[in-house]
């Protein structure tokens, strides 16, 4: 968005007073401004023949003659010199005037023209106004005010078209840094969303979607921290599925991860949302139940988890084991996953030792 004549002239706040205090500056009084319109009937009667020599003069210059590549920008650009031009000489230097000085700035901006060449074609017009003003008035008294109070009022124009070129690079520069700020903050949510996924993708075991023993101990030690404040219990499910060897060998390893994945989705199903599912390691699974007795667990994980398995597969059995730490004394994660891992073995032991008779 580009700044327009109105927010432009708003940003740069001139006054009646800021004009008159940059008269002062100039040393442009009602005496420099008397010898002008004096001269105006003269430049009136020649203003066309000016402007044709002017534009002349411009089209000679390869870096302008590019600006000005049609006849509508020509004849337009001329419409605006003639008025620029006549106003020099219009003897009323206040808002209005301010005004279209710093439209032509803009203007000369937008078009790309280069503040070298805005002073290139300063110093053309002035040239080509002081010859009708030398002739009209050989007096050398009278021909000196007009010409120095035109290069009083020239330089007071350059001073704001300048101050537009300015105004409107800042302007620039501000809509950029905006632009800048606000992809930046774009950015950083991208960054920060992609970042929430990698990591979420790092807690995941990719096969059966819950959680992965990267943080097993680190969730542990938290709840164990949390349940102690509360002096609740915290029990802890380690199980592993039986002779999952025999389904590989006989059923291939495809067929072997679709069973892992099944056991991954009961446990998501029978669980709550406090709890912190993990797959430990090829068909061992653990389950951290915050606020959860042992008896409560065992419900739950050999029970109901058994209930529902047999829903998908019956021939699957599982051996569990169920540590419960809390409130009396609570232990050191480590210490919780070494005895669960225990209790698991012994019901792995106490199953083959029921089965061995029947197999006899």
């Amino acid at each position: 968005m580009k700044p327009t004549d109105k927010t432009l002239m708003e940003q740069m706040c001139i006054t009646e007073l800021d004009i008159e205090r940059r008269k002062a500056l100039l040393s442009f009084t009602e005496a420099d401004a008397g010898w002008l319109v004096k001269c105006r009937p003269v430049i009136e009667m020649q203003v066309d023949a000016l402007i044709d020599e002017f534009y002349q003069i411009q089209i000679g210059i390869p870096e302008l003659a590019l600006l000005i590549d049609n006849a509508d920008i020509l004849n337009h650009l001329r419409e605006v010199q003639r008025s620029y031009i006549l106003d020099l000489f219009g003897g009323l230097y206040g808002i209005d005037y301010i005004n279209n000085r710093l439209r032509i700035g803009l203007i000369h901006k937008r078009m790309g023209v280069a503040p070298k060449f805005y002073l290139t074609t300063t110093h053309s017009l002035k040239t080509l106004l002081s010859r009708p003003i030398n002739e009209a008035f050989p007096e050398d008294r009278a021909h000196q005010a007009i010409l120095s109070a035109l290069d009083k009022l020239l330089l007071f124009d350059i001073t704001l078209v300048f101050e537009t070129y300015i105004h409107s690079l800042v302007w620039e520069v501000e809509i950029e840094r905006k632009k800048s700020e606000n992809y930046a903050r774009m950015l950083e949510v991208k960054v920060r969303e992609r970042t929430q996924q990698l990591e979420e993708l790092a807690r995941r075991d990719p096969l059966t979607g819950l959680l992965n023993t990267r943080f097993l101990s680190e969730m542990l030690d938290y709840t164990i921290k949390c349940a102690q404040r509360r002096s609740e219990p915290v029990s802890f499910v380690y199980f592993d599925i039986d002779d999952f060897k025999k389904i590989n060998d006989i059923e291939g390893h495809q067929r072997g991860d679709e069973v892992l994945c099944m056991i991954g989705d009961v446990i998501k199903h029978i669980s709550r949302a406090e709890d912190s599912c993990f797959r430990y390691g090829g068909d061992e699974f653990c389950i951290i139940l915050p606020n959860c007795r042992e008896e409560q667990a065992r419900d739950i994980y050999v029970h109901r988890f058994n209930e529902v398995l047999g829903e998908f597969r019956q021939d699957i059995s599982l051996s569990i084991g169920i540590y419960q730490t809390g409130p009396g004394r609570y232990d050191e994660p480590d210490a919780v996953i070494r005895f669960a891992d225990r209790k698991m073995y012994e019901a792995k032991r106490a199953s083959k030792a029921v089965q061995q008779p029947s197999d006899a």
